[in-house]
């Protein structure tokens, strides 16, 4: 392999290379300062007489007495199921202390596509323990559910709890968390790693932490290492695996500032027009595949600036994955954690992992009624803004009291509090059973009458009789 000194220009993370001969986009490089110490780049563009290389380690000491060397090969992660338990920089380099891995498999960080054929519709629930996304708005097995957060709000608690407790109901088979954390700082990395290893959850996760002061190329591979790690485990050893990426508001902004040094025409506020692309090619990597047994699920995490849902990141976010979790800064000042809005929060494949065998036969329909009920006593607040409360009738005072018990009672809950499927939907009822029984219009009868608190809390003799008496 030849060496180049033929570097004509060093622009923030991009180093520019007169070259000679043909090199393929995606090439790994290496790069050999006067010091004699050694950077890794990659090939981001090629034409006839330049070629442009991202450097990973940061281009500080890069000048043109440095030498370019490509590799012929592309950027892999080293995979292993050792990786279980581990925590890797961005890079996947280990940074716990640990031996490096011994490969099993190199992998390419880019992953193959799938064939559209080949995928198997997203089904079976996965329990997080948290009731404002398994009762409200629930994650199926090899969906792509993003939170949608913003700046000082509690997404990496969320995050970690999910990390924790999530888990397949009524399968033996093994699960894992894939962690991975692009531009967070010295504390936030402490609070993840002492967390995880506090509680345990890091003998089945493996995680990758890029921090605040690491270059922001970085941040470009560490989703696809993680994505990388993710399909080796689900598709190698039959893991269900859930993906925990946050921030990619942070992946966001170092694409922007990547497309900006190659002075490339930018697009909405400034991020590069190929960016729904880019995104998808990491989101698109969840899901199930015909005749494999493993899973990947997708919950990446990101801080809407200003909490603006319409800002590229986010409006792109939404039309590549399957909903959205949404976090409101109202209850969050109100002290409610976690502060999920259930109104603009969606899951589009909820109804794939709910219902008998799942979670409960009465599930479909007790969230149209959870959600049509705290839907009026929202609405409700604004009229009690304009006309007090006074004004209002007994019936528009139960809905109101509904939404705040609603926040208090069923959002608010302990951050080490894991909750599953028949305490969240009992809760659910027993809200429920606050509003006259003719507003339950969402709601069988049967169901009423097999859940309700108000039926289930007498003999079912007594409940007949009931009905015989009523007719």
């Amino acid at each position: 392999m030849k060496e180049y000194r033929t570097i004509t220009q060093v622009a923030g993370p991009l180093v520019f290379v007169e070259k000679t001969e043909p090199v393929a986009y995606g090439e790994l490089v290496t790069i050999t300062l006067p010091d004699g110490s050694t950077r890794k780049g990659q090939v981001l563009d090629t034409s006839r007489d330049i070629v442009v290389v991202q450097v990973f380690e940061g281009t500080r000491g890069i000048d043109k007495a440095s030498t370019v060397r490509f590799t012929g090969d592309i950027v892999r992660l080293s995979c292993s199921k050792d990786m279980l338990g581990r925590i890797f920089n961005g890079r996947g380099e280990p940074i716990d202390g640990g031996p490096p891995v011994v490969p099993e498999e190199k992998r390419p960080i880019v992953g193959t596509a799938i064939n559209p054929y080949a995928r198997k519709y997203p089904r079976e629930f996965i329990q997080t323990g948290i009731s404002a996304i398994d009762g409200m708005n629930t994650l199926v097995r090899g969906q792509k559910l993003p939170i949608f957060s913003g700046s000082g709000l509690p997404h990496n608690d969320i995050a970690l709890q999910i990390a924790r407790q999530a888990k397949v109901r009524g399968q033996e088979e093994e699960f894992a968390v894939i962690f991975a954390a692009m531009g967070i700082t010295y504390e936030e990395a402490y609070k993840f790693m002492n967390e995880f290893e506090k509680t345990g959850a890091l003998e089945r996760a493996v995680v990758f932490l890029n921090l605040a002061n690491d270059p922001a190329i970085e941040r470009l591979i560490t989703p696809r290492m993680a994505l990388t790690a993710a399909e080796f485990l689900a598709y190698e050893y039959d893991l269900h695996i859930l993906v925990i990426l946050t921030d990619m508001t942070n992946y966001c902004e170092a694409l922007r500032e990547i497309s900006a040094a190659r002075e490339e025409v930018p697009g909405r506020r400034g991020y590069p027009g190929y960016m729904y692309t880019d995104l998808a090619t990491n989101y698109e990597r969840a899901g199930r595949i015909r005749g494999r047994k493993g899973t990947i699920t997708q919950m990446p995490i990101l801080t809407m600036p200003g909490d603006d849902i319409t800002h590229p990141i986010p409006d792109l976010t939404g039309y590549i994955t399957e909903g959205q979790i949404v976090l409101s800064r109202v209850l969050h000042a109100k002290g409610i954690y976690p502060p999920i809005d259930v109104l603009p929060s969606l899951s589009r494949l909820q109804k794939e992992g709910i219902g008998p065998g799942l979670t409960r036969e009465d599930h479909k329909q007790w969230n149209d009624q959870m959600y049509a009920a705290y839907a009026e006593g929202v609405d409700l607040r604004g009229l009690v803004a304009i006309v007090g409360e006074e004004a209002l009738s007994e019936r528009d005072r139960l809905f109101l009291k509904f939404a705040d018990e609603f926040e208090r009672r069923f959002v608010n809950q302990g951050k080490y509090e894991d909750r599953d499927i028949e305490y969240t939907l009992d809760l659910g009822w027993e809200l429920l059973s606050m509003l006259p029984e003719r507003e339950l219009t969402k709601v069988e009868k049967k169901w009423i009458e097999k859940y309700h608190p108000k039926y289930r809390k007498k003999p079912p003799e007594v409940v007949a009789a009931e009905k015989i008496a009523a007719s």
